[in-house]
């Protein structure tokens, strides 16, 4: 069966807003790219007046332009396995695919098969992210991990001693990609379910929450999470601009966070907060690494 490739053109603000409303509609996979998002349907399922409804529905909100082509049928896990190379960081964690040899050299190995979901560590925000969880001790702790996709965060945190790990995605293919991942890499402690934040139980409470999504939502969520949080408990996030990174601070900050380290890559930032004043590293200005 051939496949309809959609490619938009729109702000990275509303990328996670997109890839939902095109799910709705049917389209399976998703790929973000420099300019935008990829969508990718069976050619029986597409429907080109909902998507122009679609489109409109946010022409007043952001610019989105679109193309569509349509695919041949091809051997997808053959291209992706072709495509798909391990990824390092800081010396310490190793993201491989399952059809890769495990390198003992690496202290935390982990395994994501990502299918239609992200989060393979390729892209600079997961890469950060997975940077600044090795700088926390997640020993015998509770994390939340905030739109979960492959479970790449919530992996490595239950690799490095959580307790308790639980993730979250608004997809179902997400989420069912999340638990096939934790199970490749034997993590019982990783609990996933389809909801958003407002499906936590606000009686719960965290020691580290993670939040690699888009700055629309992390503005409007931010004080939901701290809210969560254990005290001495820290928030790290991603998935937007160094040109928003003040917003950010500003939010956390609003919300009695203390700002402890920020990072930059390509453009991408991601800020690690606490909500206790004695952390030896903390600063009222942002140290970026």
């Amino acid at each position: 069966m051939n496949y309809i490739e959609l490619q938009l053109r729109l702000s990275p603000d509303y990328t996670d807003i997109l890839t939902a409303e095109l799910g709705e509609l049917g389209y399976e996979s998703f790929i973000e790219t420099d300019e935008g998002l990829n969508a990718y349907i069976t050619e029986p399922d597409f429907n080109v007046e909902a998507l122009m409804e679609l489109v409109a529905k946010y022409a007043n909100q952001t610019a989105i332009a679109y193309e569509v082509s349509s695919l041949e049928k091809r051997n997808w896990n053959a291209e992706w396995e072709r495509d798909y190379e391990p990824i390092e960081v800081a010396n310490q964690v190793r993201v491989r695919a399952s059809f890769h040899p495990s390198d003992a050299r690496f202290r935390y190995d982990v395994v994501i098969n990502p299918k239609m979901s992200f989060g393979t560590g390729h892209h600079e925000t997961t890469a950060m992210m997975l940077e600044q969880q090795l700088n926390l001790d997640f020993m015998g702790k509770a994390v939340l991990d905030v739109g979960s996709g492959t479970g790449i965060l919530a992996i490595l945190a239950a690799k490095m001693g959580a307790e308790r790990v639980l993730a979250f995605d608004i997809e179902e293919w997400a989420v069912e990609n999340a638990r096939e991942n934790a199970d490749l890499n034997e993590c019982p402690q990783v609990e996933v379910f389809q909801g958003t934040i407002a499906d936590v139980d606000p009686a719960s409470r965290y020691d580290i929450i993670l939040a690699n999504i888009n700055r629309n939502v992390l503005l409007a969520e931010i004080p939901t999470y701290v809210t969560l949080l254990n005290a001495n408990g820290y928030l790290i996030v991603s998935g937007f601009y160094e040109h928003d990174a003040s917003d950010i601070q500003q939010k956390a900050v609003e919300s009695g966070l203390t700002s402890v380290r920020g990072m930059a890559n390509n453009e991408w930032t991601s800020l690690l907060f606490t909500n206790t004043n004695e952390y030896p590293f903390a600063a009222m200005s942002l140290l970026f690494m």
